[in-house]
Formats: C-alpha cells, structure tokens, sequence
C-alpha cells in the first residue's frame, strides 16, 4: 500500500515532509527551533532557580523554628 512514497522524515517545526538527512526545511523553521530552544533553556533555568531559592527559604524557617 505504501510501496510508492519514498523515505522521508518531518520538519520538527513545521511536519513538512523533507529528506531523512534533514531535520528541518528551512532557515526560518531553523530560527524558530533555535529560539525554541534558547526559551526553553532559559524556562528551565528559572525553574532550578526557583526550587534553590525555595530550598534556602525552607533551610532558613527550619533553623528559626527548630533554634
């Protein structure tokens, strides 16, 4: 049934069908990755920041409290 479509993969962005070789199909789809990928990183830094904070906020109540 599927004899007639040759080997192909997706753009990670976009789902247009490219080569097996290539991960997206354009410039602009690789701008919008990149900056996907730098928005994320950014996300889960402020996440790690976040739950440190909480943990050294945590560790102060703590010793007020037990001392």
């Amino acid at each position: 049934m599927g004899d007639n479509i040759p080997q192909h993969s997706h753009c990670q962005m976009c789902g247009k069908a490219i080569p097996v070789t290539e991960t997206l199909c354009s410039d602009d789809c690789r701008q919008k990755y990149y900056a996907l990928v730098r928005k994320r990183k950014l996300l889960v830094y402020l996440m790690y920041g976040l739950i440190f904070a909480i943990v050294i906020i945590l560790y102060l109540f703590s010793n007020d409290i037990l001392g």
